[in-house]
């Protein structure tokens, strides 16, 4: 009878270890799954540097860092599309275009704003029409030879030879559109831009070339691509390239900035 007793006990107390758990204190509050408690220390997250940051695979919505080496240093936190800076501002992204649309400041993945047309911070991902955020947009994201069926894509990038250069066996033109599409890598409020939309901020650019992207109201940087049949890295730093989500025969329309 003892032994059923101890054993019921050590349960009930397993059962609520589990439930909360109170570092420096014995009450922790009931709203919180972990209360650290102290007076003298201080909680202590992962200090990161911007590559090690870039390199995080399939990163979670939620996930917090210290970046110790950024531009801006500090806390930053994926919200799904991209690594924000945790600054308190109540509007993040938001970049206002003087032809009436909200864009993001940043590119999907990059770390801030462009400061500059060959602000590395500022690249972000890489991603491949109509796909959503999955790893595979990485720079370093593994390479794979294609073209693959839906839904067998993994985290990989997926090369393509031959014409239409899909990394999809069957084309599949309705992943990214108007409305947003359940594909669609962007956050909350935002999606991929079709090409009248995208082609009204360049005819905006004070020039229409590079320099005129990055002087305009989106700071577009020279972020460079991926080959489509090798997955290299080509013209990082050189050229930009930037998906809309109108297809025009079998290819996606992009803009292409020098």
């Amino acid at each position: 009878m003892k032994k059923l007793v101890l054993s019921v006990a050590f349960i009930a107390a397993t059962t609520m270890s589990f439930a909360q758990i109170g570092i420096g204190t014995s009450t922790p509050e009931a709203s919180a799954v972990l209360d650290l408690t102290s007076t003298t220390q201080g909680l202590l997250p992962p200090r990161l540097t911007e590559a090690q940051i870039n390199v995080i695979v399939s990163p979670v919505e939620g996930l917090m860092v210290y970046c110790s080496d950024c531009a801006v240093k500090g806390m930053y936190v994926f919200t799904g599309g991209a690594w924000e800076q945790i600054t308190g501002s109540s509007v993040p992204y938001v970049a206002i275009s003087s032809s009436g649309e909200t864009w993001m400041n940043k590119n999907l993945g990059a770390l801030h704003e462009a400061t500059s047309s060959t602000d590395a911070a500022a690249y972000g991902d890489l991603y491949q029409w109509g796909r959503t955020t999955d790893g595979h947009e990485k720079r370093n994201s593994t390479v794979v030879a294609g073209p693959v069926a839906s839904g067998s894509e993994g985290a990989n990038f997926i090369t393509s030879g031959t014409t239409p250069f899909d990394w999809l066996s069957t084309q599949d033109n309705t992943r990214w559109g108007v409305p947003k599409t359940a594909n669609d890598p962007c956050p909350t409020g935002y999606r991929v831009p079709t090409e009248t939309e995208l082609n009204a901020e360049r005819l905006l650019f004070p020039t229409n070339n590079a320099a005129g992207a990055y002087n305009s109201e989106l700071k577009l940087p020279v972020a460079g691509s991926r080959r489509y049949y090798t997955g290299a890295l080509y013209e990082v730093g050189v050229r930009g390239f930037y998906w809309t989500s109108t297809i025009n025969g079998t290819t996606a329309s992009t803009l292409s900035l020098q």
